[in-house]
């Protein structure tokens, strides 16, 4: 694929994640996709990782917006940096809800293997996040 095609590959993943997307998971991300991320408590492993990380995050957040700020690529990799948006109005892996807005930074790096996600490395704003929704004094 091209620069340009993985690109446009890691935008869509955004997308597909918002409306939980299922059925592009199934198409773009490999049976062996693996997420590493170190403010997770379980594994983000294949399409259905994905989708647990969906049922988390949306179950903890409302209004969720993923705005991209910025898409870099170059050979197989793609990194995105992003803001996490939303509202926390759910458990949100152990946080009670808040009801605050919250606005982090995030960054994405993807690996790409034949126009799919293999490999996903994730930064988060987390110490801005716990933060913003009481669990640290601001």
């Amino acid at each position: 694929m091209s620069i340009d095609a993985n690109k446009d590959l890691a935008r869509a993943y955004f997308t597909a994640f918002l409306e939980r997307d299922g059925a592009w998971w199934q198409r773009h991300i490999a049976p062996e996709f693996v997420r590493h991320d170190p403010g997770l408590t379980f594994a983000v492993r294949g399409p259905e990782g994905v989708a647990r990380l969906g049922e988390v995050l949306h179950g903890g957040v409302t209004e969720m917006a993923l705005p991209i700020d910025e898409v870099v690529a170059e050979g197989d990799r793609v990194l995105v940096r992003l803001r996490f948006q939303g509202r926390h109005t759910g458990d949100l892996m152990g946080l009670a809800p808040s009801d605050r807005s919250i606005d982090i930074a995030v960054m994405d790096l993807f690996r790409i293997v034949d126009g799919r996600l293999v490999e996903h490395w994730a930064l988060l704003d987390n110490l801005g996040l716990l933060k913003q929704v009481g669990a640290l004094p601001a």
